[in-house]
């Protein structure tokens, strides 16, 4: 496993491989009760899986939007805990909050969280467009991420009602410029600005990093009520 992260440039802590040995072996074990996820061989797992949650930190570091004040990650969509639970095995000074529509998704991600003793995570079951409503949630974040999970306009909707003024959502997405292209409507009603994209490989295919900065508070009119933020994208 050491030398599939080293072939990303990944260098880990032995404790944070033990980690991800463990997350490996519990995964599997589930995947094979539940179907989690098509991809079940080790090295596939590592890198579609593991790998590709944590080449963000490649690119950037956590930073508070307040200085001192502790760094909050929300992760949209987490499904099966990806990006979420590798993200949380290597900031382990980040507090993660994994947020899915899927109450059984959920359960599986504590289990391995609590397996993992990950302290750092927590979780919360509802649809984008409510959470995105709840004071509890909205504006409570320093950064927003989500794995693949909607047309990049939708996911505007979603996610940047989320942030707190300046800080980052990063969509983790094949390389398509005309996604990007589609958000600007979203992103001027939403408050949010392209902040930078990262390109990079994994598996011989090629993945982009789509960063987006919050620049003022979004109106409270966002994100809109279930199902008009798909069946009518900004």
């Amino acid at each position: 496993m050491k030398e599939l992260f080293k072939k990303y440039k990944l260098e880990l802590e032995d404790h944070e491989i033990a980690k991800f040995e463990k997350f490996l072996e519990i995964f599997k074990e589930k995947n094979s009760q539940v179907n989690l996820s098509a991809i079940r061989d080790d090295e596939g797992i590592i890198e579609k899986h593991f790998i590709d949650s944590i080449m963000l930190n490649i690119f950037m570091d956590f930073e508070p939007t307040v200085e001192w004040e502790t760094v909050k990650v929300a992760d949209l969509g987490t499904g099966w805990g990806f990006p979420l639970l590798p993200l949380a095995i290597i900031n382990p000074d980040v507090e993660f909050t994994g947020i899915d529509s899927v109450g059984k998704k959920l359960k599986a991600v504590d289990d391995f969280a609590e397996q993992l003793e990950l302290s750092n995570v927590d979780t919360v079951n509802g649809r984008a467009e409510d959470i995105g409503q709840d004071l509890d949630y909205r504006e409570q974040y320093d950064y927003v991420v989500s794995r693949a999970t909607a047309f990049l306009p939708v996911l505007l909707e979603f996610t940047i009602p989320l942030l707190k003024v300046w800080g980052l959502f990063i969509a983790y997405k094949l390389n398509d410029k005309e996604e990007l292209i589609s958000s600007k409507k979203a992103l001027h009603r939403l408050g949010a600005k392209i902040h930078k994209v990262k390109n990079y490989s994994i598996w011989e295919q090629e993945r982009t990093f789509m960063i987006f900065e919050k620049i003022q508070v979004t109106h409270k009119r966002y994100p809109r009520t279930t199902w008009l933020p798909i069946q009518r994208p900004l």
